[in-house]
């Protein structure tokens, strides 16, 4: 049997990268940006210990906080207006004539009825996470009805490895399923639960033990894997889906962030240019000249639009990364096969 319920989860998966995905994923993206800008403040702070040349002299001699914020203005306008163009056209796809968007409609209302109809429903909840969760349910629910069906009639081998396969399947789906209880789509609860759910794994084993045994399993034995990878079929465009949502939901999010920070961060910006210069602020504060305290809090400030854009766009670009593949195809090294070839 593979190796799938040791790599169910997504950080088990990521292996000694577990504290990374962390923080790219589940990280607060406002307590991230907080992080870098305040670990970007200490290290300019700290530099003044280092015995380089002091900021003032810099700022006296050379006209330095001109040089150090001007670029800012143009920088912050320029890259604003670009994030925002770029998710204006991002958005723009959900825009169309009425024709199309019955068509989108008329798909959307089909996906669902041929989910219902699987798994026996009238109607699925209209929530992202209570859809998932009852997908989920019926892979549980499916997999269970498996191990029924190959109970006493077939041998120890074939049992062992379907009893295996269902216990990894139980199992996650238990998991996820606890998760997703408490899961608002808008957060990214819905999302890391989709991807904590391995279900390209499982359809592949289910077609695995459906190839190697085929002869030894019953009428029913088949059926009921041919269920379960139908139903696995489905949670696979229905994650791309809810992926594609929360793209455009965070995009959204990323735009107005950006827009919020730009105006304040121009302004501390043009304080700057205007009202400070060499002999601006003298004195000290814990032995750290205050204009260095000043200037490093304004660089911080001139950043912050930038470091909120990297901090979004990397959750999105990870993301992406790992929902490359859909179905049974495995894209990491920890995913593969003992039995190659």
């Amino acid at each position: 049997m593979s190796n799938s319920d040791s790599s169910n989860v997504l950080s088990q998966r990521a292996g000694v990268g577990g504290l990374r995905l962390w923080v790219l994923l589940r990280l607060n993206r406002w307590l991230f940006t907080a992080a870098v800008l305040a670990t970007v403040f200490a290290v300019l702070v700290g530099a003044s210990f280092l015995g380089l040349t002091p900021l003032r002299v810099i700022v006296q001699r050379h006209n330095g906080t001109f040089w150090i914020f001007s670029a800012f203005i143009g920088a912050i306008i320029t890259g604003t207006s670009i994030v925002v163009t770029i998710n204006q056209l991002v958005l723009s796809q959900e825009l169309g004539a009425v024709g199309e968007q019955r068509e989108r409609m008329q798909e959307a209302m089909g996906f669902r009825r041929d989910i219902e109809d699987e798994l026996e429903e009238d109607v699925t909840p209209p929530e992202p996470a209570a859809f998932l969760y009852e997908l989920v349910d019926g892979v549980e629910e499916e997999a269970t009805d498996l191990e029924r069906a190959v109970a006493g009639d077939h041998g120890e081998e074939l049992q062992g490895k379907i009893a295996d396969y269902v216990d990894d399947a139980v199992e996650n789906a238990q998991v996820v399923k606890d998760d997703l209880e408490s899961a608002q789509f808008g957060t990214f609860d819905v999302i890391w639960n989709a991807l904590n759910f391995n279900y390209s794994r499982k359809i592949y084993d289910a077609r695995k033990i459906r190839a190697e045994h085929d002869d030894e399993l019953s009428d029913d034995a088949v059926e009921e894997i041919s269920e379960m990878i139908t139903l696995l079929k489905f949670f696979g465009p229905a994650r791309e889906h809810f992926k594609t949502l929360y793209f455009q939901w965070e995009l959204i999010n990323l735009s107005r962030a950006l827009l919020y920070i730009s105006v304040p961060a121009l302004t501390a910006i043009a304080l700057f240019l205007m009202y400070i210069d060499g002999s601006a602020l003298p004195g000290t504060t814990l032995g750290v000249d205050n204009l260095v305290w000043v200037t490093s809090a304004g660089f911080v400030v001139g950043i912050a639009p930038f470091v909120v854009f990297i901090v979004y766009i990397l959750r999105i670009a990870s993301v992406a990364k790992r929902t490359l593949a859909m179905g049974p195809f495995i894209l990491r090294e920890s995913e593969r096969d003992e039995d190659l070839g």
